[in-house]
């Protein structure tokens, strides 16, 4: 194992270089090897390259590579690390001929030697905003696309980090509460795609779609509806300044033959003036385009269609996260299908060319919906749920369990899919004075499920042909990485007890482990150079869904005897593995 140090010391003089358009090491033949991505290598990538989020536009999280596989997983060893910044963080590595490219904390941006580590450049941008964990980049062309905590799009040149262009994405006046970039940008039918995230800000987040060359931006799609516009009469009457939400922190998924981008959207916290119906023609309190798919075209911004899966989302439960692409067999017929789930790990199955709902999948976590109509999709909500002010009810998942923005993986030639999850409830109610997240003033507090064994993690294989579960394994600590299937029979996931495993796909069986020495936080990735396969990962850059909320709870539930009361840091790092 390789033991690179640490970047602090040497990440001023690193961003004058790369400004200046000089590499770190000139002689390295990776970056003189460098070349453009295209259209075609985004839409059919080397099975050696990692180019975008989840490799490829359906948001798989797939690796072809077969090299580590299930007869030689005992002998992978870590095989060069790197020291990071300090801060929150949600990073994907991005890998195309050799070079590693990482987003890491504080809006600093790394090129690597994908097979030792070793610095190529380095670009800072250090604005004076809040700090703002990100899912990661994209990289097109020439270039590498960097979202920025201060609302910037950056363009940088993958051979040497210098900038290309630098666009600023403008928000209302009015609005003085912070908007931030948390999702990855997408490149799509040569544009740009870009979701913000406005969690408590009038008027909600939006999408733009800026152009490849300048960072210009083309158009923009608000995801809280206008009140004189489709959807605007979904919200009980309020005024736009009093709608909000509808955050976009979730990278896309794309179709090049529909030339269709699909984004999922949070809900609204401001609950309390949607708990209720008016009761007035032509009315209602659904919120669109809360917790809804919405599929855009790139190059217009156009609304093609969408389905709303939870409207007026009382409990935080939202349905941002990953919208995969599969091509499944539905009733005899070939489809090719739009998959999500929100936190309660209830997964809509809907057409990818018009939304059409066509079925769902329960992994047996949730008790708010009881019931879901077989041919809208309308769901059921218990009546013990509905947030009032005279008790409270064990409701699953919490808030912040379930499944969350740890992405599950899709192996397509096998059919099965792979979700990491957190078995927490929450005991939610009576309503009150007291402000919490949820403006109905709802109270919150984490519960173990009832009858608990006391394991809350769980990683959920699902049959997507039948929509049965399949096998799953579970364990005191929750996942807390995003999971990582791979043409080698192999599924990677990372969990709060800082730990790297890797299961058999086809029974779950636990193959190898290993102590990655600080929380995993981020979305794994395999990638080969030179006919060799990796695994990569970065640890210690949690976001508050693992640092605080899921350690708190075990915690909590556990007391002394928690698996993490004590858990050892060793500080951020990128981490890769390879075969001894």
């Amino acid at each position: 194992m390789v033991q690179v140090g640490g970047l602090k010391g040497v990440l001023i003089f690193c961003s004058f270089l790369a400004a200046a358009g000089y590499g770190l090491t000139q002689s390295n033949d990776r970056l003189t090897q460098l070349s453009e991505v295209t259209e075609a290598e985004l839409t059919h990538p080397e099975s050696e390259d990692w180019l975008m989020w989840r490799r490829t536009y359906d948001a798989q999280g797939y690796s072809p590579l077969d090299q580590i596989d299930k007869t030689n997983i005992g002998r992978l060893k870590e095989a060069w690390r790197v020291d990071l910044e300090e801060g929150p963080n949600m990073a994907t590595p991005l890998v195309h001929d050799g070079v590693m490219f990482l987003a890491s904390s504080n809006d600093t941006v790394l090129a690597f030697d994908a097979t030792s580590g070793e610095q190529l450049w380095a670009y800072e941008h250090r604005p004076t905003s809040f700090p703002s964990p990100k899912i990661g980049i994209a990289l097109h062309g020439d270039k590498v696309i960097v979202p920025t905590q201060d609302m910037r799009v950056v363009a940088l040149e993958a051979s040497t980090g210098r900038v290309i262009w630098n666009h600023g994405i403008a928000t209302p006046d009015h609005v003085r509460l912070p908007y931030s970039l948390r999702s990855a940008p997408l490149v799509a039918n040569g544009v740009v795609l870009q979701g913000v995230t406005a969690t408590m800000i009038p008027e909600g987040g939006f999408i733009v779609g800026l152009d490849l060359e300048s960072g210009e931006e083309l158009w923009r799609f608000h995801s809280i509806a206008r009140p004189d516009e489709p959807g605007g009469n979904t919200w009980n009457n309020l005024a736009l300044k009093d709608r909000s939400g509808g955050s976009v922190w979730v990278p896309a998924s794309y179709d090049p033959e529909l030339d269709l981008a699909y984004y999922g959207t949070a809900p609204t916290y401001d609950t309390a003036p949607l708990l209720y119906a008016q009761n007035e023609d032509g009315i209602s309190n659904e919120a669109l385009y809360t917790n809804a798919t919405i599929a855009l075209r790139p190059k217009t911004g156009e609304l093609v269609w969408y389905f709303q899966h939870m409207p007026n989302d009382q409990w935080d439960l939202d349905w941002v996260f990953e919208r995969q692409i599969v091509k499944l067999e539905i009733e005899g017929i070939p489809r090719k299908v739009v998959l999500t789930a929100g936190k309660m790990a209830l997964y809509d199955v809907l057409d990818a060319e018009t939304g059409e709902y066509l079925n769902s999948y329960d992994v047996g976590l949730q008790n708010i919906v009881t019931a879901i109509d077989p041919e809208t999709g309308d769901k059921v909500i218990s009546p013990r749920a509905i947030p009032n002010a005279e008790d409270a009810n064990l409701l699953c998942p919490m808030a912040n369990a379930g499944r969350n923005w740890p992405s599950a993986s899709v192996n397509p030639k096998k059919k099965m899919l792979y979700l990491p999850l957190a078995e927490i409830c929450m005991m939610f109610g009576p309503t009150g004075p007291t402000r919490t997240l949820l403006s109905t003033g709802v109270a919150i507090k984490a519960q173990p499920m009832v009858d608990s064994d006391g394991k809350f993690g769980r990683v959920q294989a699902i049959d997507l042909q039948t929509g049965k579960m399949a096998w799953n394994f579970r364990e005191v600590v929750p996942p807390v990485s995003a999971t990582l299937a791979t043409e080698g029979g192999l599924v990677f996931v990372g969990t709060l007890g800082n730990r790297f495993l890797a299961f058999d796909d086809a029974d779950g069986s636990l193959l190898w482990e290993d102590d990655l020495g600080d929380i995993p936080a981020s979305f794994p990735i395999s990638y080969g150079v030179d006919g060799k396969q990796y695994v990569a990962l970065v640890v210690g850059q949690p976001s508050n869904y693992h640092a605080t909320v899921l350690i708190s709870y075990l915690n909590e539930f556990l007391g002394d005897q928690s698996p993490v009361i004590k858990l050892p840091r060793s500080g951020p790092a990128l981490v890769v593995y390879a075969l001894d």
